[in-house]
């Protein structure tokens, strides 16, 4: 048993009147001992627990991304290796399970359009035990899990668009499954997630969420660990799907100087598209939507698709305006260049096994 985390959970896990919340560098330390197994399996469920209910501050929550940034790994790229910023999709680990994700086509668009697109994350996990990214993106010919982390880099120059798989490449993080399953509760690490990034340098971060309070904590951890490029959203299921059903509720944080900081609605109805989001039946019937739109077709997923893929080739400055993304998304699918971004994916991973 680990005195020094005794303490620090102590802090937090005292209650309102005594309990006080963690200084940064405290935060840091507790997630290393976490992360490092230094804490006991029963430190650090209480650990999570008291945290749950408490809720992290945003100067705990940099000093978890700290941790992470020690602890993980940290893949750099030339400043010069790409003409725009490195798009980070955070999405929550444990998946969907309502919705129908439209994730792996929006980042084929932006990986078509010189964005270049880096996706986080690991299996099937509790607590929702959502489909995973990962299975996607299997089904649809594309299995990043065999990676080395060289690989995961060079893949990202080669192609436009990278995966980083949790269990093979942060060994370390996939070790908390086990907690969330047993305490049935998303812990503060299912927040870090969303704000992480594998890879350092000119990135943009993009994180989806599902609660207010999330993204006002998003956006203090970002200005303490000087990110200033990001996009939050309040995505379907806390993912970064822009929802069809409801006006999207965005926030842009732009790297001006100084930066800035602009709220954005986006509703779906305004470009005419259709008010509804297509529930998630099953993988199966998932991987035959994605692929009738990856070979130009029309179905229950094309409105979200171009949705998408419009508003964050607008955001990412490939397109003037939202109109003009829409266009171009579409174009992406129906000319089939979109398919052949994936082709060239899945041909590199065919290569490296």
């Amino acid at each position: 048993m680990s005195d020094t985390f005794r303490e620090l959970l102590k802090a937090i896990g005292s209650g309102t009147h005594t309990g006080k919340n963690l200084t940064r560098p405290e935060a840091a330390m507790a997630t290393k001992m976490m992360l490092t197994q230094e804490a006991t399996p029963v430190q650090i469920g209480a650990f999570m627990i008291a945290h749950r209910i408490k809720r992290p501050t945003s100067d705990e929550l940099a000093g978890m991304l700290d941790a992470y940034a020690e602890l993980g790994p940290q893949i750099t790229l030339e400043s010069a290796s790409f003409q725009h910023p490195i798009a980070i999709f955070g999405n929550p680990y444990d998946g969907r399970s309502r919705t129908a994700p439209v994730t792996p086509i929006t980042t084929l668009i932006l990986g078509l359009a010189g964005v270049p697109v880096v996706l986080h994350g690991g299996d099937r996990m509790p607590t929702k035990y959502g489909i995973s990214l990962r299975e996607i993106w299997q089904q649809l010919g594309a299995d990043f899990s065999q990676l080395s982390l060289a690989a995961v880099k060079d893949c990202l120059i080669t192609t436009g668009l990278t995966f980083f798989y949790i269990p093979h490449h942060f060994p370390l993080v996939q070790n908390f499954v086990t907690y969330r399953e047993q305490i049935g509760k998303r812990p503060p690490m299912a927040t870090v997630e969303l704000m992480w990034s594998p890879f350092v340098g000119n990135i943009h971060q993009i994180s989806g969420f599902v609660h207010p309070p999330t993204e006002d904590r998003f956006r203090e951890t970002f200005a303490l660990r000087n990110i200033s490029h990001f996009t939050t959203v309040k995505g379907l299921e806390g993912s970064c799907d822009l929802a069809c059903n409801r006006t999207a509720i965005i926030g842009l944080g732009n790297p001006t100087d100084p930066p800035s900081f602009q709220r954005f609605f986006l509703n779906p109805r305004d470009y005419g598209f259709c008010p509804s989001d297509y529930p998630l039946e099953s993988l199966e019937m998932l991987t035959a939507k994605l692929k009738g739109l990856l070979a130009g077709e029309n179905n229950e997923l094309t409105d979200a698709a171009i949705f998408n893929g419009g508003f964050y080739l607008w955001r990412c400055g490939i397109a003037p305006d939202i109109p003009t993304g829409f266009q171009q998304a579409q174009q992406s699918l129906q000319s089939g260049k979109a398919l052949a971004k994936l082709e060239q994916i899945c041909n590199y991973l065919e290569n490296q096994q």
